[in-house]
């Protein structure tokens, strides 16, 4: 699989050179600024120690007070995701939890499955609000937004009956995976709706930056740069996800872009283009950053992790 993604990757490198080339593509650096992508870095960044937090709080008694080696749990299933092909990565995360904090593989994989449900949530939320800015009935595309936005609280008093109905008109072989799937759900009202919360700032955040990034580069209108940040971070929850998102992750972005209103002109088109490369460049080596400081900060605190 190492071989297949880095033989992908290194097609993918030999193709933009010959599409953009890569002094082109890395010439949008300097209209963005050193200092404006060391933010933009920054922030994404950032946005690992709040899925951190979240995963903490989700787990908080199997990792509390190890918030280091969950990070750096968190950081190694982040790059997996990302690297390997068609969500392959997804399934290292209920294997180190197992490893690293014994919890059981079926309660890993089900609450990775509530968690990518409020991701998804969270995502279609944040581009919601490129809909909302260019509706002609802003209060009422306002009103809706908001709605769509706490509907997980309005849902979540609802799952013991979805449960049981499922369980009843289910085959009975399912009334396992429907129970694992229920234990991943938290308890009570207040641990999820911290999840929820979290969740909406964490996609928030990185919606935000990279719809800012987007719009440095050229893409425009703001609806678009914020198509494109949506399309781009889809593309890498849905299962067709080539290894590192190497073309899948840039042709979200065009996607998105170009369905909220980026200009279909050949200039426009290639801008697009060489930012959607970029784009994808920041979030990748945002995940080899995040990677590395979840290597390093235990050693500066004084530990050594485990596993």
């Amino acid at each position: 699989m190492l071989v297949i993604t880095l033989g992908v990757v290194g097609l993918y490198a030999a193709f933009l050179q010959w599409f953009l080339g890569w002094g082109e593509i890395l010439s949008r650096w300097r209209a963005v600024g050193p200092g404006t992508g060391t933010m933009a870095l920054a922030l994404l960044v950032a946005t690992y120690f709040i899925r951190t937090h979240r995963m903490q709080d989700y787990f908080r008694h199997e990792t509390h007070g190890r918030f280091l080696a969950l990070f750096r749990v968190t950081q190694i299933h982040n790059l997996l995701n990302i690297m390997m092909p068609l969500r392959t990565g997804e399934t290292s995360f209920p294997l180190l939890m197992r490893s690293e904090f014994g919890v059981p593989l079926a309660r890993g994989a089900s609450a990775l499955l509530v968690l990518r449900l409020l991701d998804l949530h969270a995502l279609l939320a944040a581009g919601g609000m490129g809909l909302v800015a260019t509706a002609e009935r802003s209060v009422a595309a306002g009103t809706l937004w908001a709605l769509f936005l706490v509907l997980p609280l309005f849902l979540f008093p609802l799952r013991k009956g979805v449960v049981r109905l499922a369980k009843r008109h289910l085959p009975a072989k399912l009334a396992r995976v429907i129970d694992e799937i229920d234990a991943g759900i938290p308890a009570d009202l207040g641990a999820f709706g911290r999840a929820w919360f979290l969740t909406v700032v964490n996609w928030g955040i990185k919606v935000a930056v990279l719809a800012w990034v987007l719009a440095l580069m050229g893409v425009w209108p703001l609806s678009a740069s914020v198509g494109g940040a949506l399309g781009g971070e889809i593309s890498s929850v849905l299962p067709v996800h080539a290894p590192a998102g190497v073309g899948t992750y840039p042709a979200g972005i065009a996607a998105g872009a170009a369905a909220l209103g980026a200009s279909r002109a050949p200039d426009a088109l290639e801008t697009l283009a060489s930012a959607s490369v970029n784009t994808h460049l920041l979030i990748v080596v945002s995940a080899l950053v995040g990677t590395g400081l979840s290597l390093i900060l235990p050693f500066l605190a004084g530990g050594r992790p485990r596993g």
